[in-house]
């Protein structure tokens, strides 16, 4: 059975982990959700490195095998860190999913969502450069989605309209696909394909993560499958959005 480290800003990291789970059934997770200190977004490079050293060595401490830092901005500004900090550590992160979007688009016009942090992380920067000369890519920072999210606001009026001040620009420049580059964004999918229209196709990258998390942990020849299955849900701040957001992850119908 493999242990399997999640860490996020705060809940968002819920949607990589139900992809996790779709794939890796039986296996040990340990979700840590930093909302004392959400969102990331807004804060320094080396405020986010710090946090990820301390969640990582909680982890590895519980027996983690591997760590997915669930959480795009994060990725941006820490992974390189932990990753040469913790050479013995298999660190999987999240990057916008702007590939596929590239190669799916008719309009030639991609969107991408996110925070402000993961736009001008390199990890991006370098993806963008790589496929901006075929195509258009749109940029938009999700203002006040990881606040909804966090505080269970997933729809109605206020919800819209926040999606819609974020996603209409994307639109008004011709995207006919949204990347999401933030963990929390998936949970607010049904809201923003509402206003999108469905001419529109969103892509959350979380699927592709859990495969990745998989490849390593066989590659690694990690005993995987054998159960029991076991959740941890930890966090720095309030438990309380956790709870919230956990039954719409684990739905027998997912």
């Amino acid at each position: 059975m493999a242990s399997i480290g999640i860490f996020d800003s705060g809940c968002g990291g819920l949607s990589v982990y139900k992809e996790l789970v779709k794939l890796l059934p039986n296996e040990r997770y340990i979700f840590f959700a930093d909302n004392a200190h959400c969102p990331y977004g807004d804060k320094s490079a080396q405020y986010i490195q710090d946090r990820a050293r301390f969640i990582s060595d909680s982890l590895l401490q519980q027996g983690a095998d591997i760590i997915v830092v669930a959480c795009n901005t994060a990725t941006a500004a820490a992974i390189a860190t932990l990753r040469r900090e913790y050479p013995s550590v298999p660190f999987i992160g999240m990057e916008p999913a702007v590939k596929p979007a590239a190669l799916g688009t008719r309009s030639g016009v991609i969107g991408v969502l996110a925070t402000a942090g993961t736009l001008k992380g390199s990890k991006y920067l370098k993806m963008r450069g790589l496929y901006e000369d075929g195509v258009k890519i749109a940029e938009h920072v999700g203002q006040g989605f990881v606040e909804l999210v966090e505080g269970g606001k997933l729809d109605g009026p206020e919800t819209e309209a926040t999606v819609r001040a974020s996603v209409q620009p994307l639109l008004d420049q011709g995207a006919d696909i949204i990347v999401l580059g933030c963990t929390h964004y998936p949970f607010l999918r049904p809201v923003i394909e509402r206003v999108a229209g469905p001419g529109v196709q969103v892509i959350d990258p979380a699927p592709a993560v859990a495969r990745q998390t998989l490849r390593v942990l066989q590659e690694r020849n990690v005993p995987i499958g054998q159960g029991p299955f076991s959740l941890s849900l930890q966090a720095s701040g309030s438990p309380s959005p956790l709870k919230t957001l956990l039954p719409l992850v684990t739905q027998p119908t997912d």
